[in-house]
Order: structure tokens, then sequence, then C-alpha cells
């Protein structure tokens, strides 16, 4: 097994928020806010998205070196389960679920006559001998099997949920209780298996999202893609809560000239362009590896150090705006009589702060996680298509962005890259955004009384 920086970095991550919300399970101020976001719909539904996108993001970030090759090629779980997906490329650029490739060439038949046409792909429809007849039904067959299958899954999965809540029911545990909030999970986890089912299966036969200009499957890139959005989104908070944590909370509490350096370093860096900083910090990051060849010889890995790197430098240039969140917040809480009353009984102020001010601040940290959440996903996009994000070998949104603009420049063209870059980007953003526009009506305060 190989344990990249960001694959550590991100289970010490998932590691972290278990133990939080374990911790947070019993807290009263707590119970109505999760209570408000259980009940609703569109939370449920846009959570169990981000959850299967975390999940494969999971299996992407468990890395080993295969026992049957001769390489030192590092390989994750996706990749070991996609090996189909991974190996099956073509020549060059193919259409979605389409037989040949997408441009003509000269072809030499085996009668030596030589002809200008398109070149028959050398696994998308090779089961099918007369696409021109055969294609359509048999994509219509394929899919209807593929939902079928997946149709299946569902039921087994449900039968197997029944099974055991009617187990704990008779221990009388209400914890797979058929509430609103298990019915939408329950709905929408079904739709998701079944269509990614199909997808796979589908894969199987065709390149459903096509192949880009070396013949790599689209498909594969947008799922290996999943996993450096997550990382961004993730780890550039891992990277940003301290610093404005802290800062906010000591400026707010304090004030005077504590507050004062505080507020001129958050007002200094918000002085230099973003967009600038990023840059030169990348490039001293290509100039650190470039001179230490030696301890960056495989790609991945000098591919894994640019990320980890991509999310530091986010995340000391993305702290500012939180911590001035937290440090009104605070100038606020300090004033209040439960923190007067601990001041007057001589409690000392690290414990103040850690007991009084802290938890009353962290429905704005929470809050503003979810929402910085998707705003990072598409800063990877933006900084990569200019060049300046993470390495051009690392499967990305961004990447497949910025190849895209000769691709939509060519005659024919070539749509399918973008479209498919769009369509996943646009599905895990917007499932974050109706997830944080729930938490930031549950967390609330003048929606408490409702």
């Amino acid at each position: 097994m190989v344990v990249l920086w960001t694959d550590a970095l991100i289970y010490l991550l998932l590691i972290s928020v278990l133990l939080v919300a374990l911790s947070l399970r019993n807290k009263e101020h707590m119970q109505r806010p999760l209570r408000k976001i259980s009940q609703s719909k569109i939370g449920i539904a846009s959570l169990v998205i981000l959850l299967f996108f975390v999940g494969i993001g999971l299996l992407d970030s468990i890395h080993f070196k295969p026992s049957d090759t001769k390489n030192t090629e590092i390989i994750s779980v996706l990749d070991y389960w996609a090996t189909n997906l991974r190996e099956h490329n073509e020549k060059t650029y193919s259409a979605p679920f389409s037989t040949h490739l997408y441009s003509k060439e000269i072809i030499v038949s085996p009668d030596g006559a030589v002809h200008w046409d398109y070149q028959r792909l050398d696994f998308g429809g090779r089961h099918i001998y007369l696409p021109e007849h055969q294609l359509l039904p048999d994509i219509a067959k394929k899919v209807a099997f593929g939902l079928v299958q997946g149709i299946v899954i569902d039921c087994f999965l449900i039968v197997v949920f029944l099974i055991m809540r009617y187990k704990l029911s008779k221990k009388g545990s209400s914890l797979f209780s058929l509430s609103t909030r298990t019915k939408t999970a329950l709905v929408v986890s079904a739709v998701i298996i079944a269509v990614a089912y199909c997808l796979i299966y589908l894969s199987s036969f065709y390149h459903v999202f096509g192949t880009d200009k070396v013949g790599e499957d689209v498909f594969y890139q947008a799922i290996k893609s999943i996993r450096t959005g997550l990382v961004l989104g993730t780890l550039t908070t891992l990277v940003m809560l301290p610093l404005a944590i802290i800062f906010g909370i000591l400026a707010g509490f304090f004030g005077g000239w504590v507050d004062d350096v505080i507020q001129y370093i958050y007002t200094t860096l918000n002085a230099i362009p973003g967009v600038l900083l990023i840059a030169a910090s990348i490039l001293m990051v290509q100039v650190y590896m470039a001179g230490h060849e030696q301890a960056f010889t495989s790609i991945i890995v000098r591919a894994d150090t640019r990320l980890l790197f991509l999310c530091l430098i986010l995340g000391v240039t993305n702290w500012t705006g939180l911590c001035r969140l937290l440090r009104a917040e605070t100038l606020k809480l300090r004033e209040m009589e439960y923190v007067q009353a601990a001041r007057a009984l001589g409690v000392k102020q690290g414990m103040i702060l850690f007991r009084h001010i802290l938890p009353n601040v962290m429905h704005i940290v929470l809050i503003s996680v979810v929402l910085d959440f998707s705003s990072l996903v598409l800063a990877e996009a933006v900084l990569s298509y200019i060049n300046i994000g993470v390495d051009p070998t690392t499967y990305s949104w961004g990447n497949m962005i910025n190849g895209a603009r000769l691709e939509m420049a060519r005659e024919p063209i070539v749509w399918w890259s973008l479209s498919a870059a769009f369509l996943f980007m646009f599905t895990l953003v917007l499932a974050a955004n109706l997830f944080a526009d729930t938490v930031q009506d549950a967390f609330d305060p003048r929606r408490s009384a409702e």
C-alpha cells in the first residue's frame, strides 16, 4: 500500500469529522438545527448525492502498487475496479456511443485497397457487425438491461434494509424507521445506484462519453476528477479553519493591539491579488521539484505534491473572509451576560474562549465551510483553465475544460469532454449548494422559533 500526502490528510480529516460529530451528538444547541436538516427533503437528497461523490473519492484515495505488474505504477482501488475503462483506449477522438473514430483517415483493406473513411474502434462497439443497423437497438437493449439489473440491486438492498429494520424494531430501536428522511434517502440512493450501474454496464461495451485526443475514455477521466475536486474542497478547509478561527476569535475577544495586528495581516493579504500569489507559489513548487528530481521520480507523486501545495495556497488566501465573520460575532459575544459573569467570577480567559466563545461561533464555521466548498471546486476549474492549477497530468474537471478549448475550435467540433466535465461538476456543486442552503436555514437564529 502506498500512502500519498493527500490520502493521509483526507482520512485524517474524515476521522476528525467523525470525532466532531460524535462530540456534538448530544449537545442540545445542535439538536434543533440537525433535526431541521433531517426534515428537509432537499437537504437529505443533496447529502446522499454528496456522500456518493465522497465514496468515489475515498476509493480513489487508497493507492497501492499491483503485485502482478513488473512496473512501479501506482494505482488506486478505483483504478483497479475500472481497469476496463483505464486500459481500453482508442487511437484518438470518438463520439459517445460511437463505433468509429471521429475523423476520417486512410484505411488499407486486407486486399490492399486504400480508401478514405472512418476507422472502426478497437474497443467501442466491437461486438456488433453492422453498426449502421444494429447500433441504436443494441444501445437501447443494453440501457434497459443495465437499468433492470440496477433495479434488482436496489430491491435486494431494500429487502436487506427492511430485514434490519424489523430486527432492530423488535429491540426497540428506531434507527431504521421509515421517516420522511429515510424514504427520501432510499429513493435518491436507489436512483443513483440504478443509473450508476447502468453506466458501468454500458461502459463495458461502449465509450459512454467518448474518448479524447489520445483515445482515453472521457467517462473515466470525469470519474477520476471527482477526487481532485473533493481534495481541493476539503483539504483547503483544513488549512483555512485554524487560521480563521484562531485569529478571528482572538481579534474579537481581546481587541486593542491584538485586533489591530490581525486586521493588518488579513487586510494586507487581501491587498495582494490572489491569482498572482497562487501563480508565484505554484512556480516556486515547480522550481523546487525540478531541483530535487530524485525525490519525485513518480508522476503521481509529483502531481500529488502540486495538488497539496495548491490546497495550502488556497487555504492561506481564503481564510480572511471567515476571520472577519468570527471577529464580528466574537465582538458581540464578549459583551453577553454569561461571558461577563465568567470574567467576574475569575474564570481564566483561555477557558472563556474555549467554553463560551468557541461553541457559540461554530454554527458560523459550519455554514461557511459548506458554502465555501462549491466555490473551491469551481476555483480549481478556473485555475486549471489558466494553467496555474493542478498538474497537467492530474485528472481534474479544470484540466478537461482547459483541454476542451482547442477541441471546441476544431471542425467537426469535439463537445463531449466539456460536456462530461460540466455535468459532473454541475451535479457536485449543485448538491453542495442545496445542502449549504439547508444548513444555513437550519442554523439561522432568526428561524429558531419556527
